[in-house]
C-alpha cells in the first residue's frame, strides 16, 4: 500500500486497459485496477447477435459475431456507469468526501 498522499502504481486490467478513478480527498487522478464481473444475455437474432446486462439495464450489445457484440456490450456498459458517476458526483453537496468500496 503506498504511503498517503501518494499514487498507487500504475496497473492494467484484465482486458490491459488503463482504468483511472478519481482519488479520495483531493481530487486527483490515479490510475488503479479495476475489475468488475457482469452478467451477459446473449442471443442470436437473424445474422446478429444481441446482449444485454441484467445489472445495468440501460445496456446493450449487438454484432454480426459473439465476441463483438460481449465488445459492444462491455462498452455500453461503460458509457452508462461513466454517465451514472458524473451525474452523482454533480448532485453530491459541496465538500463530501469520495472514496471507493470493492464489492
Amino acid at each position: 500500500m503506498p504511503a498517503p498522499g501518494t499514487p498507487p502504481p500504475r496497473a492494467r486490467d484484465w482486458a490491459g486497459d488503463l482504468i483511472c478513478q478519481v482519488a479520495k480527498r483531493r481530487l486527483r487522478q490515479y490510475c488503479v485496477p479495476v475489475r468488475n464481473r457482469y452478467t451477459a444475455v446473449v442471443q442470436r437474432d437473424g445474422k446478429w447477435f444481441i446482449a444485454f446486462c441484467p445489472e445495468v439495464p440501460e445496456a446493450n450489445g449487438q454484432g454480426k459475431s459473439r465476441e463483438a457484440c460481449l465488445a459492444s456490450l462491455a462498452a455500453a456498459i461503460e458509457l452508462v456507469l461513466d454517465y451514472k458517476r458524473e451525474q452523482g458526483l454533480e448532485s453530491a453537496p459541496r465538500g463530501a468526501e469520495q472514496t471507493s468500496i470493492l464489492v
